[in-house]
This record gives structure tokens, sequence and C-alpha cells, in this order.
């Protein structure tokens, strides 16, 4: 029987690829069509040593090397994964004093939540950068990871504070009968099913922390949009640029939500 059920996820997963496949497919048929329509020539042997500089091209020193949206993906990525790291801090602290028996900590910690999520991220990119920013002497990359992270921390501190209410009471009576106190109660028994339940909107959060990172080049860092811009400003390649450009973020998702659905798996978590 697992056996069968094993090739029936493998033959489902085979058919959703063909589909997704299919899918883009026909998107990328439109887009090429409705734009050939419009008198739009497209000119890819043109756009390709963007992504790589092979030896003999214009500008290529030595072997080959990554071209600017490769570059600015590495930067792109560099702010996701600074900024991921500081929101699921923040997520932490936060649901910690949401849950604690302190008052003002679950005030402080409400204030942030809806403060940050009803405000605009680029509205807070700009005050961190231009009014907080030169307090601390902090750069243009700090500054959008502070804000990248503060916002998406804020998203993340209810996807776990959700996980955590998630638990059926039952665990709880269950630890206390065993004698065990909170600080172990939560560690070994509420975080581990808490974290089952708050893996994938959590990994919905990372992805689009990773697409709101795009919004760094509103402060002038060269990430792999503002890379994309500056190109399209000196080529006029504007869908085959931009095309490339959602190719590159579409495989670094789904990538992210590949490892996501692994660690579901470890977890003996049913998707």
């Amino acid at each position: 029987m697992s056996a069968f059920a094993g090739q029936f996820r493998n033959g489902r997963a085979v058919v959703d690829v063909l589909a997704y496949v299919a899918l883009m497919g026909g998107f990328l048929t439109v887009v090429v069509h409705g734009a050939s329509q419009s008198g739009y020539v497209w000119q890819w042997y043109r756009a390709w040593r963007f992504l790589f500089v092979l030896p003999g091209d214009a500008g290529a020193e030595g072997g080959a090397s990554a071209g600017l949206l490769l570059q600015g993906l590495g930067v792109t990525l560099q702010v996701a994964a600074g900024s991921l790291v500081l929101a699921l801090l923040l997520a932490a602290v936060a649901v910690a004093l949401r849950l604690s028996c302190l008052r003002t900590g679950r005030l402080v910690a409400r204030l942030y939540v809806e403060s940050v999520r009803n405000t605009p991220l680029l509205v807070q990119l700009f005050v961190t950068y231009f009014a907080i920013a030169p307090v601390f002497g902090l750069g243009r990359m700090a500054s959008a990871v502070m804000a990248l992270g503060v916002f998406e921390g804020a998203y993340m501190a209810e996807i776990l504070r959700a996980g955590i209410a998630a638990v059926p009471q039952g665990q709880w009576e269950a630890s206390r009968s065993l004698g065990m106190d909170e600080p172990g109660t939560y560690v070994q028994v509420i975080l581990p099913q808490a974290l089952r339940r708050a893996l994938p909107p959590l990994t919905g959060q990372a992805v689009s922390l990773v697409k709101d990172s795009s919004l760094a080049s509103a402060i002038a860092i060269h990430e792999l949009t503002m890379q994309a811009q500056t190109i399209i400003a000196e080529t006029f390649l504007t869908f085959e640029v931009w095309l490339l450009t959602a190719a590159i973020y579409l495989c670094v998702t789904l990538s992210l939500s590949a490892v996501a659905r692994l660690l579901e798996r470890r977890m003996h978590f049913d998707v």
C-alpha cells in the first residue's frame, strides 16, 4: 500500500509540473505574441549576456563571469537573508511578549504588530533610511535589511502566535500532569506542534520577503530590480530583461518553497 501511495504521489507531482509548465508556456506565448503585434522587436541574443559574460564578449575580463542580473541577484539574496533572520528574531520576541503575563509587554508587542502591518512598506523604508539610519550611522544595505526585517517580522509574529494558539488545550494539561514546567512545555511540546502548523504560512511570508526586497531599489541599492531598470534604460530591451528578471525571482521562490516542503515532510506534516 505504501509503495502504491508513493507511486501515486510521484505521478501527481509529474502531472502538477506538466500543468505548471503548460500554463507558463501559454502565458509566455500570449506575451510574445502581444508584444510582437504591437511592433516590438525581440532581441534575445542581446539579453543573455546580462546573465553571464563569456570570454570574448564586450567588457569580459578573463574567464566567464556573472552578468549584471546575476550580480543583482546576489545583492537581493543578501538583503533577503539578513531580513529573514531579523524578522524571525523580532517575531519570536513579539510572540513572547504577547503571551507573557506583563501587560506592558503585551501592549508593546501589539503596538509593534498593528502599526507595522497597517502602514506601507515603502513608507517604512523611506523613514528608516532618511530618518532613523543617520542617527545610528547605518548605510543603505543595513537600512533595507532593518526595514524589511521589521515589516516581515510583524506578519511572522502573528503567524507564530496563531500556530501556538492552535495547539489543543489538552496538550498543556497533559504536560502539567507529567510534571513539566512552563518553559519545558513550550520547548518540548507546544513549539514543535506550532511550527508544524506555522511552517506553510511562514514559507509564504518568506517568499513575500524575497519579492518585497525589490523595493530596496527605491534607496539606490543595486539589487536585481535596480539592475534590471538600469539595463533597460541603457538598452531598451524592456520585455527581454523583465522576463528574465521575473524568471530569476520565480526560480528563487520556487526553490524556497521546495526546501520548505522537504522540511514539512521531515516534520511529518501532512500537506
